[in-house]
């Protein structure tokens, strides 16, 4: 990965938080390959504060002395407006959503066919046209990228994220009073659409009268999600990192999903939180989807796959994971 960028001299900018996964994944990697890197970004928590101080920094900075630009997440709210500062330099951007697809299609803020969602659309088309290389997050969303909006395959390169190994990486951590001697299923998310949450809660309740099995649902799930209630579901709004750690390490099984089969996005990324449970060797139930098949196997340990969008379905692959496990041919 970024070969062509040995010993170039380079100017990564970011709109999303310094701190955030995939930036500090690329900046990592990209310091690995030069030892003259400069960084543009902000640790601000406001976004609109945060994209501010970033254009500031980057109208006062002189790109001319830079081989290549790298722009991190969120490459459509830079290049579309300061392509003129980039025109001798080679352009690299991580491509990591579409605009359209995500407040079209996931999110539903916007109609496609709306003007609004017929801007998004042109501004993705425009942002991938101006880059000289691309990077992805799938092979399948470098594939939508191609169809959709006319990104040049060859300049696609995929790169999958990678959960941080000093906060996530095998541990042993005694169950609570209310979880021992059951097993015990995890379950976290930021709750956007496309994670599928009421497939997990749905599933949750076919469960919940099962005494040795229990269930940790962690995320902001709001009033007017159906939340089955039950002393076996716990849940929980907001854990830090490291105590998120602590709990998934406990856990005998962790739902990783895409569960949601109605957002295509969601057949087309791979969780976050699987990246995760993998780093900890933490047996998952993953989406059936072309995206998780590209780094995941049910040949291998740990790994299995659900139908997307039953509850039912995941509720009886809970049980043969329960099952499995009591045979003891899982994780764990």
């Amino acid at each position: 990965m970024f070969e062509e960028l040995k010993n170039k001299k380079i100017l990564f900018i970011t709109t999303k938080n310094l701190d955030y996964l995939r930036n500090t994944q690329e900046i990592r990697q990209l310091k690995e390959k030069t030892d003259f890197l400069s960084v543009i970004g902000s640790k601000d928590k406001s976004y609109p504060k945060r994209l501010l101080k970033v254009y500031w920094k980057l109208l006062r900075t002189s790109c001319q002395k830079y081989d290549w630009i790298f722009v991190g997440f969120a490459p459509q709210l830079i290049v579309p407006f300061f392509n003129w500062k980039f025109r001798k330099n080679k352009l690299y951007i991580d491509f990591f959503i579409s605009m359209y697809d995500t407040l079209a299609f996931d999110r539903k803020k916007v109609k496609p066919e709306s003007f609004l969602g017929r801007m998004l659309a042109w501004i993705d088309r425009k942002t991938l046209k101006a880059a000289d290389a691309v990077i992805a997050d799938t092979k399948a969303h470098a594939e939508y990228f191609s169809e959709e909006f006319g990104a040049d395959p060859r300049k696609i390169q995929v790169m999958y994220l990678e959960a941080d190994k000093s906060i996530y990486y095998p541990h042993k951590v005694e169950k609570p009073e209310e979880a021992k001697g059951k097993f015990t299923v995890l379950y976290f998310g930021s709750i956007l659409p496309l994670q599928g949450v009421d497939i997990v809660l749905e599933a949750a309740n076919h469960l919940k009268k099962i005494e040795d099995i229990c269930f940790y649902i962690i995320g902001p799930i709001g009033e007017k999600m159906k939340k089955p209630l039950d002393p076996n579901i716990h849940y929980i709004q907001w854990l830090s990192q490291e105590k998120l750690s602590d709990y998934i390490a406990f856990s005998d099984l962790c739902l990783a999903g895409h569960f949601n089969k109605n957002i295509n996005k969601a057949r087309r990324t791979i969780p976050g939180k699987a990246y995760i449970y993998h780093a900890m060797e933490k047996p998952m139930i993953l989406g059936d989807n072309p995206a998780n098949h590209e780094l995941y196997s049910e040949k291998d340990p740990g790994i299995s796959f659900v139908e997307m969008g039953s509850g039912e379905k995941l509720a009886d692959k809970i049980l043969e994971c329960k099952e499995n496990k009591r045979r003891g041919n899982i994780w764990k």
